[in-house]
């Protein structure tokens, strides 16, 4: 195995672990918002109004994968579908006040771990280097990435 190739596995792994500790440690204040529904939530948020296949592009996933999830989130109060203003046929799927409220309770819980749990396992010299390396990962992320990659992905909020 290549020097690269463990780098590789380690930062792989390293983000699966903390990826699952977030997921288990920002459930926001109803609990209902899962992974899916969030992310949907936050590239509106960064995208604003987006067409449900522009949603599915950015998600990497087909339309009717999404259908579901934006009809439980409209039945919430959390979006709303808008007449498309270039074409009436299409619809737009925006975030409402509801959706931006779910969104931000969705993740405080998990920055505040993060930030309580790096606070006492890392030294100050060692949250700069976790900084710098999110920066670092955020590059390699967008590296080459196309819209059906995700590039248009929400940044973080």
């Amino acid at each position: 195995m290549t020097e690269a190739t463990q780098a590789a596995e380690s930062v792989r792994w390293a983000v699966s672990r903390l990826s699952s500790r977030l997921r288990a440690e920002q459930p926001g204040e109803d609990r209902s918002l899962s992974r899916l529904a969030a992310s949907v939530l936050a590239n509106l948020r960064h995208g604003g109004p987006l067409t449900v296949s522009a949603l599915a592009a950015i998600e990497g996933l087909q339309p009717q994968s999404l259908t579901r999830v934006i009809n439980a989130l409209e039945a919430e109060g959390r979006v709303a579908r808008r007449p498309d203003e270039h074409d009436r046929r299409a619809q737009r799927i925006v975030l409402t006040e509801a959706g931006h409220a779910a969104l931000r309770g969705h993740v405080r819980d998990g920055n505040r771990w993060l930030a309580r749990a790096m606070g006492e396992v890392l030294t100050p010299a060692e949250q700069e280097i976790v900084r710098v390396a999110a920066g670092l990962l955020l590059q390699v992320a967008e590296h080459d990435a196309g819209d059906e990659h995700g590039a248009d992905a929400a940044p973080p909020l």
